[in-house]
């Protein structure tokens, strides 16, 4: 192995070079390595100034994640930046690629920074749920005031050169090899008689209303606490000398890594990227993908297309007629319009992809030559089977018949076409196009590289990609309608649904089910208790109280009326005065006396109703593992970051609690709240779902 920092000398520089690829992260070895070459470069009289600059593609990404939950090994980062800023010669930072968290911290502790053009800053810990550990908070303020600071700490976000050069963060930008920009940096400064530039000598921040910024931190973060305690540190920066100042840092992070929000979103972290990784691919050549046909033009078929031309594919899509391609047309033209105002293509890409690459048509004909076709028609078995018929007609040997049903059994779909072997769910969550889920839902007889299909298509679009079975809802709608039968049966018992919508919101939902419901549509819901009314059991509790709504013609958000109302052109919504009553109608029908709920006990009944129904489809392998439930519920249901996935939360809860309380509740209605075997057997045997996430894959 090569040493993790490579030592020259020019001239009256000390050139530092970080090689730790691929992304320099700041393993122990690498900062041991730049401590050595700093108490190197300081041993020769002739040394002026050290230059640190990265190999590869980066200056440094940022911390080794390897090292995560394990006990710190020395040098500690924090006493690393602040010896690199303590030196007594100049220390120059030549940034390129990201220089992000404790590359940042290294960079603010040198005493002049210049970067490439395409070189992007930032302090992203908030999205583990800490905050920067090493300095962050207290350096960058001195150098950007404490408001534009906080709103870099507690966002996360990427900061391009250009914008950092107008904050202070660096000093100059300059085009060419790093090392060879940053050497001439070094000696300009040398010969100009430069000063030692320490940023922790640098006047702190003036003081700002620290209390009503934490707050709006907590309310933007919907209760993630690791923003408020960014804040806090910040605080800490203007009102006391920079010694105390890292020491109350440093206590907050470590606050912030022992929180349970920490564990869950590192969670997060890891098993995003560990999803889509499954053995069984493992040497499988995905199937070629250029073109891609899409049926159906609506909100969701749209999404997709819109979805696959910013990926620079050729799509094709099918509607049934001319005033529907038309609409089709005008729908993804505004979703591209949405990606040219946020300056995500140019007018140039735009003009190219809503001409050249983008072709609408009424005729299946035009399929011939596309590599892989998506269904987004009516979900419906008869309509869905129609379309497969004729995609089996008309699309060449090996192109994929992929179908984008939310709940319908892929296997009856496949069965449809002379090819099984080519079919598979694609299941994108609305709008395609912006959502970051992708269910890939894997028939009996679908074939491994069709599967492998399926994951680098998701790859290319920017998706988290999950492998699901064959089942009612696969596993995220599937868990759904059981959370969501949980809220439904507290509101026939005396919830009220705008009290269960504010409960689980507070909890870190981005919306409560209710409001959900609206915005899916409520005819959705509708749909699927009528599906599923000729083989409900007995015992199950289903209220008709919505279905009055729906019998009407209200829908929810697309017909202004629903749980809420809405005005046309509003987002903004209030409670429809008509569902108490209908509610109270039902519970007189019923003979149910409401009773008072608390907000804990609907959030606890709805997570335990989550986890039960999760606990079974990992049981039945619908999900490989908890780990796959988990990041369905964070990137296609809103489920809050902080928590990791109901499966985390339930780990962190302790599973024998949440199994006691499933326990008790089914003391009540024993048939929908019948625990899980897999829940009772972790307990039995003091196992957790991430022992199974640890467990060698199959």
């Amino acid at each position: 192995m090569s040493d993790p920092i490579a030592f020259s000398v020019h001239g009256p520089v000390a050139i530092l070079r970080i090689q730790n690829p691929p992304v320099n992260a700041l393993s122990q070895a690498v900062r041991q390595g730049l401590w050595d070459a700093m108490d190197r470069a300081e041993a020769d009289a002739e040394i002026k100034a050290v230059l640190i600059v990265g190999d590869g593609r980066a200056f440094i990404a940022g911390a080794d994640i390897t090292e995560f939950g394990k006990p710190p090994k020395a040098p500690a980062l924090p006493d690393l930046c602040t010896r690199i800023e303590g030196s007594p010669l100049l220390v120059i930072a030549s940034m390129h690629g990201v220089s992000l968290g404790g590359g940042l911290e290294i960079a603010l502790g040198a005493h002049y920074r210049t970067a490439q053009p395409s070189t992007v800053v930032g302090l992203p810990e908030v999205h583990l749920g800490l905050l920067p550990g090493a300095g962050g908070t207290q350096r960058l303020p001195r150098l950007t005031g404490a408001e534009k600071a906080i709103e870099v700490i507690t966002s996360g976000r990427q900061v391009k050169a250009t914008e950092a050069l107008e904050l202070g963060i660096i000093d100059r930008i300059e085009e060419g090899d790093p090392q060879e920009v940053g050497l001439a940096y070094a000696m300009d400064l040398i010969s100009s008689g430069a000063p030692r530039r320490a940023i922790s000598e640098m006047p702190a921040p003036a003081a700002i209303d620290w209390d009503a910024t934490y707050d709006g931190v907590l309310k933007k973060g919907r209760g993630q606490i690791s923003g408020g305690a960014g804040v806090r540190a910040v605080q800490a920066t203007s009102e006391l000398p920079f010694k105390d100042g890292m020491a109350a840092e440093r206590e907050l992070f470590m606050e912030m890594l022992a929180s349970d929000q920490s564990k869950g979103m590192i969670h997060a972290f890891f098993n995003e990227r560990a999803v889509s990784n499954l053995p069984e691919l493992k040497g499988i050549t995905p199937r070629q993908l250029n073109a891609i046909g899409v049926i159906g033009g609506g909100t969701m078929g749209a999404g997709i297309a819109t979805a696959a031309l910013l990926a620079q594919m050729e799509v094709v899509l099918i509607e049934t007629g001319e005033e529907q391609v038309a609409a089709a047309r005008g729908r993804i033209e505004g979703n591209l319009a949405g990606a040219l105002k946020r300056g995500k293509i140019t007018q140039i890409q735009y003009d190219a992809l809503t001409t050249t690459a983008l072709t609408v048509a009424i005729n299946y004909d035009a399929l011939a030559n596309v590599d892989l076709v998506i269904e987004a028609v009516f979900e419906n078995m008869d309509v869905k089977r129609g379309v497969f018929g004729k995609l089996d007609a008309v699309c060449k040997q090996g192109a994929i018949l992929a179908s984008n049903t939310s709940y319908l059994d892929v296997d009856e779909i496949a069965a449809a076409t002379s090819r099984p072997e080519d079919v598979i769910g694609l299941h994108f969550f609305s709008p395609a196009h912006v959502m970051k889920l992708l269910e890939v839902v894997v028939a009996d007889k679908t074939a491994l590289d069709v599967v492998a299909t399926g994951f680098a298509l998701g790859k290319a679009l920017g998706k988290i990609s999950v492998r699901a079975g064959v089942c009612d809802g696969f596993i995220g709608n599937r868990i759904l309608a059981v959370y969501r039968t949980a809220a439904d049966h507290m509101v026939l018992d005396g919830a009220s649904p705008y009290q269960i919508d504010r409960a689980l919101t507070d909890f870190g939902f981005a919306m409560g089910p209710f409001a959900v419901a609206d915005l899916a549509g409520l005819d959705i819901g509708w749909m699927t208790r009528k599906r599923k009314a000729p083989d409900r059991h007995p015992d199950e509790r289903v209220p008709a109280y919505i279905d009055k709504l729906c019998e009407q013609g209200h829908f929810g958000r697309k017909t202004g009326e629903g749980y809420y109302l809405y005005e046309a052109g509003s987002r903004a919504s209030v409670p429809n005065p008509k569902i108490p009553e209908l509610i109270a109608a039902e519970q007189a029908d019923l003979k149910i006396t409401p009773r008072d709920f608390s907000d804990e006990e609907i959030v606890r009944r709805y997570m335990c109703a989550m986890v039960n129904e999760a606990a079974k489809v990992v049981e039945e392998g619908i999900a490989r593992r908890p780990a796959d439930v988990d990041m369905v519920l964070l990137f296609g249901y809103g489920f809050p970051r902080y928590w990791g996935g109901p499966l985390k939360w339930a780990d962190l809860q302790g599973l024998d609690t949440v199994l006691a309380d499933i326990e008790r509740f089914a003391s009540e209605d024993a048939w929908f709240w019948k625990p899980a075997p897999l829940l009772q057997q972790l307990v039995t045997s003091g196992r957790s779902f991430d022992d199974l996430n640890r467990a060698p894959a199959k």
